[in-house]
């Protein structure tokens, strides 16, 4: 799967949520209410959220702290998510180099594509669907938090700073936050990348802008939940995926390289002046 799939199976992924979230039920969750998703999901995420803001401070800071939580569980899962990206990215020149050989559109030249793509993932170790895991992962905590906060009284109601949690920010703020975490972290992701296309350049702009505009109809719960994640995201890039720090090391490496040609070059001209002679 390219990156253009991806990309696109992201946005859909997106989307479905705000269809969802739209489509949510309105019915207050209490500890009668019945169904695996009411009675074990949602309310034992509103009563955990609930316990972390008489504990911290707030309902706000009981979100935070929340999210924070869901980052860390995940962050093995991030962790390969990165790993594999990394390696996705040093094949793009042999990807390149795939694409343009079989550059006609035919059938049997796609086919052809596509089977040496797919070896030369699994010869690098490589699942394109990795990529994907965080986000399907996330999506139902991001349900769960969105019903857990409209559906339970105290949550909905609930004040943090300027925003009431159950609705969204007058002010704009944490959708702009939100929208600019997005793009520093999507930003830092691509700084990495040995190369960059229109696709994920255009990316790197439209998802901000999507998450801005989504953000705007959205709780100030769930916003807060996005800033605080994307936040996360950005630190983590830096720990992780640190776009400086591999840009060094490939450069050392590609000078390496050519000084190593070089060398390779210099003792074949002495050893055919040394023939010569």
């Amino acid at each position: 799967m390219n990156k253009k799939t991806k990309k696109f199976l992201s946005l859909g992924a997106i989307m479905s949520l705000a269809l969802f979230l739209a489509a949510c039920s309105n019915k207050p969750i209490t500890s009668h209410s019945t169904g695996i998703w009411d009675h074990y999901i949602i309310y034992n995420c509103s009563q955990f959220i609930i316990w972390l803001s008489k504990h911290f401070g707030g309902y706000g800071m009981g979100i935070i702290i929340f999210t924070i939580i869901i980052r860390i569980i995940l962050l093995p899962l991030m962790f390969y998510q990165t790993k594999t990206m990394m390696k996705t990215q040093e094949l793009a020149p042999q990807l390149k180099a795939i694409q343009k050989k079989y550059s006609s559109r035919d059938r049997e030249s796609m086919q052809k594509m596509q089977m040496e793509t797919q070896k030369l993932y699994k010869e690098a170790g490589v699942n394109p669907w990795a990529s994907m895991l965080p986000l399907l992962v996330q999506l139902p905590v991001m349900w769960a938090l969105y019903q857990a906060i409209w559906r339970t009284s105290a949550l909905r109601n609930g004040t943090f700073l300027w925003l009431q949690l159950g609705h969204p920010d007058p002010y704009y703020i944490m959708p702009i936050l939100a929208a600019l975490f997005t793009f520093i972290s999507s930003w830092l992701s691509m700084a990495s990348m040995p190369e960059k296309n229109s696709m994920t350049t255009t990316m790197t702009w439209f998802m901000p802008i999507m998450v801005f505009f989504m953000a705007l109809g959205f709780s100030s719960a769930i916003t807060l939940y996005w800033v605080v994640t994307n936040a996360f995201q950005v630190v983590q890039t830096l720990i992780i995926q640190n776009p400086f720090k591999i840009r060094r090391e490939r450069e050392e490496k590609q000078r390496a390289e050519k000084a190593k040609r070089r060398k390779i070059e210099k003792a074949k001209r002495r050893a055919y002046q040394s023939r010569r002679k």
